[in-house]
């Protein structure tokens, strides 16, 4: 049987997308994606809303420019080390590391690597009708075209899986998996973001090991705070700010979680799972698990078991 994107190769051509000249040594990688072969992108259900045109990773690029009038795709570039110059709509930027670029389809742009520390990038050229709200997504917009983010592992993880599609030979399979990572490395850029804003990051795996470790008691914001030096209240501020919930809104949670498990796979009635994970009145616990979970324990527990 064909692959998808071979029977797209024979039937369209598409513009190839204009990635630079630079010569690329061996520790460094330019992946383009062929003409045709973006064209079925294009097309593929599980890819026509965000697909990869060119992705890679210089290390050091000495010499490295490029000068565009014309963009018709959009350009994310991750500094990871040195500096370039950059230019976007005539506004002259210095880009450093730790620095997250992303250049929309339609902006006049030129940079060129810093001659005496030239940067080293991870990036990707990109297209598709849900580029522009992901670009909003990612905070670049009302002329923002460069934000801090500093040195993210998790960032440099989802950049490195795009070149997983290496060596696949233009497969459908490899194609749709790097056009999915794509849209994860997009959708994970706030996150990223937030950590980068934090004046000191919240050490979040001690804060929920605790959790863990003491989900059958009651445990207090001031017990949680006490685990980063910090007051109840500077703690519970910052701790939103990270996850998005407070600290004891998560521990009810995981307790949520741990009730469910309880009742899917035990016949301990409802009132002796609450005293286990510390609450003596069961129609307390079980007004929150409703408003949780959306149905009262009798329901949830009726419904998965049949």
């Amino acid at each position: 049987m064909l692959d998808y994107f071979s029977i797209i190769q024979r039937r369209n051509s598409a513009t190839m997308t204009r990635t630079s000249q630079w010569p690329v040594p061996p520790d460094s990688i330019r992946y383009v994606i062929p003409a045709p072969v973006i064209r079925g992108l294009s097309q593929h259900p599980l890819t026509r809303d965000l697909y990869p045109l060119a992705f890679g990773h210089y290390r050091r690029a000495e010499g490295h420019h490029m000068h565009r009038e014309q963009h018709h795709d959009h350009l994310l570039i991750l500094c990871t080390d040195g500096e370039a110059y950059l230019n976007i709509e005539d506004q002259p930027y210095l880009v450093k590391s730790g620095d997250l670029v992303l250049i929309p389809a339609g902006a006049s742009h030129r940079y060129t690597a810093a001659p005496d520390n030239p940067w080293t990038i991870h990036w990707v050229h990109y297209s598709g009708p849900l580029a522009r709200e992901f670009q909003e997504h990612m905070g670049f917009t009302d002329g923002v075209y460069i934000q801090h983010i500093g040195r993210q592992p998790r960032l440099l993880v989802d950049f490195n899986g795009l070149l997983s599609v290496q060596q696949t030979g233009f497969r459908s399979s490899g194609l749709v998996h790097v056009a999915n990572r794509l849209r994860q490395l997009l959708a994970g850029v706030p996150l990223s973001l937030n950590q980068a804003q934090q004046p000191s990051q919240l050490d979040l795996d001690v804060i929920h090991n605790f959790m863990r470790e003491h989900l059958y008691e009651r445990i207090t914001l001031e017990q949680l705070a006490e685990l980063t030096g910090l007051s109840a209240a500077h703690f519970a501020t910052r701790y939103r700010a990270a996850t998005g919930v407070s600290p004891i809104q998560h521990f009810l949670h995981l307790k949520i979680e741990q009730a469910c498990q309880l009742m899917d796979t035990t016949s301990d009635s409802f009132a002796h799972i609450s005293r286990m994970l510390g609450y003596d009145d069961s129609y307390y616990f079980s007004r929150l698990f409703k408003k949780i979970m959306g149905q009262s324990p009798t329901d949830y527990r009726h419904t998965h078991r049949h």
